[in-house]
């Protein structure tokens, strides 16, 4: 292990269910003070306060503020539902449409429990490179799942689709999650709407 992946590992891996409470609230905790004071001043002292604990029992469990984030953002990783999702409907007689519906709006919700901490964990959170193999992981599986859907469904007619798949995993994954973080409210059943028109329409061609 370099150092670099032991500064953003955590320290203490829970055996016992107090244990694993503790880490949760010192997460939970985390998740509330980068989301009201942003990253640079979501120190571990007001973690660590937040999450009515000491700042050494805090540091039992994590080095830093970095390894708090990377594992908030490797738990926001390990939410996404979206390859699920079109795994489901392998094969499916369904409308096109309502698969990329399904699919877009598991992306959406998949962002939509806290925007500003959203935001901050894309801009701010330490990228090692266990969680870089993640993001890469995830994403070929997605682009796979794609692919399969878009080779074996009626509707589509679109000649590239392995193109196409890489094209609609990077479309709505980047655009759900520049729009959702970004400052300001977006209505989101528009961006759903938007974004299943936008897709289908580019599939069926």
């Amino acid at each position: 292990m370099t150092s670099e992946q032991r500064r953003l590992q955590p320290r203490k891996q829970p055996r016992q269910v107090r244990a694993e409470l503790t880490r949760q609230r010192i997460l939970t905790a985390a998740a509330h003070i980068f989301a009201e004071y942003g990253y640079a001043a979501g120190t571990t002292n007001r973690i660590a306060e937040q999450a009515r604990i000491s700042i050494g029992s805090l540091y039992q469990y994590y080095p830093n503020k970095d390894a708090i984030l990377a594992e908030l953002l490797t738990r926001h990783l390990d939410g996404d539902q979206a390859t699920a999702t079109l795994r489901r409907h392998k094969e499916s007689p369904e409308p096109l449409e309502t698969i990329v519906r399904e699919f877009v709006r598991t992306v959406i919700d998949n962002h939509l429990d806290d925007p500003q901490l959203l935001r901050i964990m894309i801009e701010q959170a330490p990228r090692s490179s266990e969680v870089l193999d993640r993001v890469t992981r995830l994403e070929w599986a997605m682009i796979g799942d794609l692919r399969e859907l878009f080779h074996s469904h009626p509707e589509v007619h679109v000649q590239d689709k392995d193109t196409a798949a890489r094209l609609v995993a990077s479309t709505v994954e980047l655009t759900v999650h520049q729009l959702i973080a970004a400052p300001g409210s977006i209505d989101t059943t528009r961006l759903e709407n938007e974004l299943v028109a936008m897709i289908t329409g580019y599939l069926r061609t």
